[in-house]
């Protein structure tokens, strides 16, 4: 059974921008991010187009608090996340 809604996190191209985010439909939400479709977004507007980090959900309300908590932690603590599940930042475009 596919997960209800996904957490992910976003970065650029030097991994300086984390953005971290909440959706129901994972492919389509990157796409979006990835094509600019709101040009005045902070995704946008850093270029964050690359998923590097990503985990589902049984419900909405589980992911909600997950994206919420983990915006809340320090930029440091996002990097462990991140490496814990790709110690590389590879591009997990392809996966998802």
């Amino acid at each position: 059974m596919l997960p209800a809604a996904y957490v992910y996190i976003l970065t650029n191209r030097h991994h300086t921008v984390l953005y971290v985010g909440m959706t129901t439909d994972l492919r389509t939400r990157l796409w979006e991010h990835q094509q600019k479709i709101n040009p005045s977004s902070f995704s946008a507007r850093y270029n964050l187009y690359k998923p590097v980090y990503y985990k589902g959900f049984d419900c909405e309300e589980e992911a909600r608090e997950q994206e919420l908590y983990i915006k809340g932690k320090s930029r440091k603590w996002k990097e462990e996340l991140i490496c814990g599940m790709n110690r590389d930042w590879n591009d997990f475009t392809d996966i998802i």
